[in-house]
This record gives C-alpha cells, structure tokens and sequence, in this order.
C-alpha cells in the first residue's frame, strides 16, 4: 500500500527479458540499501514490483540498486516493457504503521496507461520549466472515466493528484512547482503515456451501484 508521494527518482540501469512474459530490471535509487528487505514492494512509477535482489551502486552516488521482475499482467497492462536504462521513474517505498497519509490510499495496481493531451503552462516563470505551475490535460484509459470525478484523487504515474476537471474521458491536474523538482513530471510532454490508477474508493462505490439492482 502507496499513498501516491513521491519519495525519490529512480534510473532504470540494467533490463533483460526472460521471455514473452517476463521482464528483469535493475533500477538505481538512492535509497540505503540496509532499509530494504528481499520481497519489499516499491511502487516504480506507480507500478508495485517486488524487490529480489540488491546491490551497491558504482557511479559513487549514495543508495544503492534494487532488482525487480516485471511479469505477463504488469507488461500488458503497462509501460514497463517499454523501459530501457536510462528511464527516470518515480519511486515510493511501502507505508509502515503509523506512516503519515499525505496523499490518497493507492495499491500499486494500474489500470493503464493515460495520453498527455495539452499542457498549459501557468504564471510563466523563466526559472521553472513549465512555468510556476502547469495544468496536464490527460485522457483516461478506456472505460474508466466512470471513476474519474471533480475534486477526486487520481494516481499518475505514481503521484497522488487531485482532479480538477472532466468532460467525458479527458480530465486536468495541476502540477507545481514542487512536483516538477521532486518528480518525473518536469519531462512529461504532451503526445506521453502515463500510468494511471483510479481512487481504490471509486472502484469499489462503482461495484458497489453495479450489484444493488441484483440485491
């Protein structure tokens, strides 16, 4: 279990495939290397992958680099299989009790992969990339704009947000300043996919109204 914020930028360094249905990668982080135990869950860009090795880091920074596996579901129904080294990648460890809830309750589980349509840069300001702040026009997957609300929280990429507007599958978030320097989001360009995880609270309502009429 996530709450959506963001605690580092991992770099994808190493990827093999071992087969169709099953992708290894080796991802550097600066995370300690002893605050990690063999099984740990780390959400990649969103993504909840299983840690199965470790090992220290040789360019000098500090951290260290964790393995993982990406099986059939995961490269179906996300852009994992297109990562190469070099691929910078939101990373948050797991919640432990007692862990603060800044953001929204996230499983790590995506749903599919969004499309930057428009980014409109707002108060532009020569030192930030897209300006103080930036509004991200994504269109959702298809068939979940039914959980997508006003004022709900949607996870992207592994970033928890909160939705600003929606007209059919097309929906906006703002991003600050902040977001740009502790995240991937300042390389985001329009025409990009993102990760998409819909609010756990949503998903469940909507099952919920779906079985009412059947009692």
């Amino acid at each position: 279990m996530f709450t959506g914020i963001v605690t580092a930028i991992g770099e994808v360094v190493e990827t093999e495939r071992k087969g169709p249905s099953l992708k290894r990668l080796a991802i550097a982080c600066p995370y300690e290397a002893d605050g990690i135990a063999i099984g740990a869950s780390i959400a990649c860009a969103g993504v909840c992958l299983t840690v199965t090795a470790l090992r220290a880091r040789t360019d000098g920074e500090p951290g260290c680099i964790f393995q993982v596996e990406a099986a059939a579901e995961t490269l179906a129904k996300t852009l994992v299989g297109d990562w190469q080294p070099g691929t910078r990648i939101n990373l948050e460890r797991s919640l432990k009790v007692g862990d603060e809830l800044g953001g929204h309750l996230v499983v790590g589980h995506v749903d599919g992969p969004g499309r930057i349509l428009k980014i409109d840069a707002i108060e532009p300001d020569p030192d930030e990339p897209w300006g103080a702040t930036a509004r991200f026009h994504i269109r959702a997957p298809q068939g979940l704009e039914r959980f997508i609300a006003t004022k709900g929280s949607i996870c992207l990429d592994g970033t928890s947000l909160t939705i600003n507007t929606v007209e059919d599958d097309v929906f906006t978030v703002l991003l600050i300043p902040h977001s740009f320097a502790v995240t991937t989001w300042g390389q985001r360009k329009e025409g990009d996919s993102v990760h998409v995880e819909v609010d756990l609270m949503a998903r469940y309502a909507a099952r919920l109204a779906e079985a009412r009429p059947q009692g």
